[in-house]
């Protein structure tokens, strides 16, 4: 598998599964467009990739934001020459049970992690249906099929990211562009961190791999659906969950 000549944009790419993504798909050739909204972090990332010999760029842009997604794609189409990949990582939580859930925190999450795949999406579309070429992967999550409470907000992101998934997939295949979902379950990151020992516990229990996921697990499932080996799987959910959701 290489991704020689190839150009991968990454959202959420400052931290945990995106930046995981962004050194696994550098050292197998790709040049890596990172985006985010944290310019230290993300400059860092960059920074560390072309330290291994890596090229790497970073923008700054809010995904909620079409204008600013479709200026930065733009840009980075503008300074090389294409945009083969995309992956919309970005995602934020605002846990609380429903009852106690503020507008605010059901408008934040449906923004980030919903409205942010549209954004990237809408803006990359026509390039890569003009380059009859693409591949897009989601990432998505298991509570987006399962559920999890307190998560009402954050799980209703998670199924309209694969409704879209699923939904684009069919809308652009015939020009050799293909859409995939990767749900990913509990993984060892810095919102997972933060959950009570008795939550994590709890969810150890649930997991027939008796171990929490890492984001390089992740990481290897989004490099194979935007590698040449996945040309013929598209529309699909690639569940890395540890056995959590079968």
């Amino acid at each position: 598998m290489t991704f020689d000549g190839r150009v991968t944009l990454i959202t959420g790419a400052s931290q945990g599964i995106g930046e995981a993504l962004a050194y696994e798909i550098a050292r197998e050739g790709a040049e890596i467009v990172l985006l985010d909204i944290q310019p230290d972090k993300l400059e860092a990332v960059a920074e560390n990739i072309r330290r291994d010999g890596g090229r790497a760029s970073s923008y700054v842009a809010d995904v909620a934001n079409l204008d600013q997604v479709s200026g930065v794609v733009e840009e980075a189409i503008a300074a090389h020459k294409k945009i083969d990949h995309i992956v919309n990582n970005a995602c934020i939580t605002r846990d609380n049970l429903l009852m106690r859930m503020k507008e605010e925190e059901w408008d934040a999450v449906l923004a980030v992690n919903l409205k942010g795949v549209f954004s990237l999406s809408k803006a990359m579309i026509r390039h890569m249906m003009k380059n009859r070429y693409g591949r897009i992967v989601n990432i998505a999550s298991v509570v987006g099929v399962m559920g999890n409470a307190g998560q009402c907000n954050y799980s209703a992101s998670k199924a309209g990211v694969i409704g879209f998934t699923k939904s684009l997939a069919r809308e652009v295949a015939s020009r050799g562009i293909t859409v995939n979902a990767v749900a990913p379950g509990f993984i060892t990151s810095a919102m997972t961190d933060a959950l009570p020992e008795a939550v994590k516990e709890n969810f150890m229990n649930l997991i027939p791999l008796k171990r929490f996921g890492t984001a390089e697990d992740v990481a290897a499932a989004v490099k194979f659906l935007l590698s040449d080996e996945a040309g013929y799987i598209t529309g699909q959910v690639i569940n890395v969950n540890g056995g959590l959701l079968m």
